[in-house]
């Protein structure tokens, strides 16, 4: 069995935290040590026979979760780069392709990275139980026992009841009001549909071709064309392109024969909503849930989120407020499913916060904008132990590096120097340069002045990388 990771996602309904660039998978919101991609690669290692997960993720993310999985041990994972995001049908066709291509009966898991699911032995043990059905050539979703009429669920109907919880599908549910969800509620018959599968990868591309042929011959000729690139694995981007957007739900499983539903109750939530993070975040003995540098007094049944500044709260109830480096957002429980107001505002007026934040990741560390004016720019810049900016030039703009902390080898020119410790170099507009950290064990830190007329991050020319970037 091969653990199939979507990774796809943005997460704007937790804005301003979860942005384009660093989406919510990529966070420590539930466990301070573990990122909610972490932990979901973590909860399917203790499937039985589980061989290392195959990462679905877009170009810009890939750096993020190699790093990611570099830093719980996870190795032999394969990660796979999706050229444009066109829903979950035709991101699992390329896995199973490239699964059936060697193993054809081969079982996949297939989960989404930014899922929370509490109790991982249940979770395991359902799982295990589902094998027999997906060995036989069932298509088997995993229905989460629904506790409340929720609106932002989609619902699965189970008939005919199999053995060790399982059941036939007879419907798939579109999100009901609150009188319809209610009404799924009472009957007992009706499951939350929470993304999670498991098939063999050529019971899945059997369905595919059955009932969504331009998905699987889009994605069977995209697979024919992959080649790695370091340890991505990268399908044909034109072909790729030419598949239908569509959900396996409506591609696939709501149309085919074979679709069964295991009973899964282990404390699964979405974290779709702040409301959402709230419901699963340890909270105080007056239901606040607080995180970063927060000081409330008689405030309660709050969520409270400081990165970089002290946050007060006082003489309030009900409330979501959430302060990152760029932007602060509160607003009520009642309201936190409607966050997507807010990013479409953000959207319409082309702000940046959407994209990413004021720190920005990249494949050798990342760097922080301090500070930004006419004509001049401050940024901070941390550089992994052995890590290698590009050789680049810039046709706009010099800069000015001040090593902070660590080791600087520099490339200025045709001159290669060391830095160390409080040391500076200057390198001027046109200068081909690069920046290395010699150490393999420590960070090194540099501040970064730019000054030139104009600073965008596409004045930049690269002449080598080690990264495959253009």
């Amino acid at each position: 069995m091969t653990p199939v990771i979507l990774s796809g996602g943005v997460g704007s309904r937790l804005s301003p935290l979860s942005s384009e660039t660093h989406p919510k998978q990529f966070l420590n919101l539930v466990d301070p040590e573990l990122s909610m991609l972490q932990q979901t690669v973590q909860r399917a290692s203790g499937v039985p026979e589980m061989q290392p997960p195959m990462i679905v993720c877009n170009e810009d993310h890939r750096f993020m979760v190699g790093e990611q999985l570099q830093q719980i041990g996870i190795k032999g994972a394969s990660i796979l780069l999706e050229p444009e995001g066109r829903n979950t049908a035709p991101a699992i066709a390329l896995a199973a392709f490239l699964i059936a291509q060697d193993t054809p009966e081969e079982l996949m898991l297939i989960m989404p990275a930014d899922h929370v699911i509490e109790d991982t032995d249940r979770f395991v043990s359902v799982v295990s139980n589902a094998v027999e059905l997906a060995k036989r050539g069932e298509l088997v979703t995993f229905g989460i026992v629904a506790t409340s009429p929720e609106t932002g669920y989609g619902y699965i109907k189970s008939g005919e009841a199999y053995a060790g919880g399982a059941y036939k599908v007879t419907a798939f549910k579109e999100k009901p009001d609150v009188q319809m969800a209610q009404t799924y509620l009472d009957s007992g018959d009706y499951f939350w549909n929470g993304g999670i599968f498991l098939f063999s990868a050529a019971s899945y591309l059997e369905q595919l071709k059955l009932y969504a042929p331009e998905v699987y011959r889009a994605t069977e000729r995209a697979v024919s064309g992959a080649q790695r690139d370091l340890d991505f694995i990268r399908v044909d981007e034109s072909e790729f392109r030419a598949s239908p957007s569509i959900s396996v739900d409506y591609a696939v499983m709501e149309k085919t024969e074979k679709a069964s539903v295991m009973r899964l109750d282990a404390g699964w939530n979405d974290v779709g909503s702040w409301s959402a993070l709230w419901d699963v975040s340890a909270k105080d003995e007056h239901g606040n849930a607080l995180q970063g540098d927060v000081i409330v007094s008689q405030t309660s049944n709050s969520y409270v989120y400081s990165e970089t500044k002290l946050v007060s709260a006082l003489g309030v109830k009900d409330l979501v407020i959430v302060e990152t480096d760029d932007a602060v957002m509160v607003a009520h429980q009642d309201q936190a499913q409607n966050v997507k107001d807010f990013v479409q505002q953000v959207m319409t007026q082309e702000r940046s916060q959407l994209k990413h934040h004021r720190k920005v990741y990249r494949p050798w560390g990342w760097y922080d904008s301090i500070d930004v004016g006419e004509r001049f720019q401050v940024k901070r810049i941390q550089v992994k132990p052995g890590a290698k900016l590009s050789v680049q030039m810039h046709h706009h703009r010099a800069e000015h590096w001040v090593v902070v902390k660590g080791t600087a080898e520099v490339l200025n020119g045709e001159t290669v120097s060391l830095l160390t410790e409080s040391q500076s170099i200057y390198i001027p507009i046109g200068a081909k340069h690069s920046l290395r950290n010699p150490s393999d064990s420590q960070l090194l830190e540099i501040i970064e002045v730019q000054l030139g007329s104009y600073l965008g991050e596409d004045d930049i020319v690269r002449f080598e990388d080690n990264y495959g970037r253009v």
